[in-house]
Formats: structure tokens, sequence, C-alpha cells
């Protein structure tokens, strides 16, 4: 008796192995369908985002290129003030550059 009961206990474990190995690949199974569904929705997002964001930045772009007369002409504005003004400041100090190139020019030292 003990021998049937034995091979009955060993019948059971393996029929409870068996079940639990089918459960574990159901699991498996229900989880890559879920990172799989998970990842074609962070796709379509992504796509959806892109999207988005290149409408805006196409819109941006109409947008300022309306004003780019505008913005060259500030531009040059800006730029000819700019030089004016270096010109300015090189004209106060031209005079000591000269003098002070004259000086180390002409300055012997043993």
């Amino acid at each position: 008796m003990d021998a049937n009961r034995g091979q009955g206990g060993i019948q059971l474990l393996l029929a409870a192995e068996q079940e639990a190995q089918h459960i574990v690949n159901a699991a498996r199974t229900a989880k890559m369908t879920r990172l799989k569904q998970a990842k074609e929705e962070a796709d379509r997002e992504i796509a959806q985002y892109r999207t988005h964001m290149e409408a805006e930045f196409q819109k941006k772009i109409v947008e300022s290129s309306g004003d780019s007369g505008a913005n060259v002409k500030r531009l040059e504005q800006e730029t000819e003030s700019k030089i004016q003004n270096l010109k300015e400041e090189a004209s106060k100090i031209s005079l000591d550059v000269v003098d002070m190139l004259l000086r180390y020019v002409t300055t012997v030292k043993n």
C-alpha cells in the first residue's frame, strides 16, 4: 500500500507541476502581449507628439518669416550702431596707441 500511496503522491506532484507550468506559460504570454500592446501605444503617442510639434514648428516658421524684413532692418540698424560705437572708441584711443607704439619702437634696450 505504501508503494501505491507513493506512486499517487508522485503523480499528484507531476500533475501540480504541469499545472504550474501552464500557469507560468499563460502569464508569460499575457506579459509579452501586454508589452507588445504598450509598445504600440507608445509608438502611436510618439507619432502624435511628433506631428503636433512639427505643426507648431511650421507655424512658428510662418509667423517669423513674415517679420524677417523687419528683423533684417533692425539687425542692420543695431550693427551700424555698434560699428559707429567701435569707431568712436577707436578714435579716442588711437593717438595713445600711436604714441605707445612710437615709444616702444624708438626705445633701445641693452
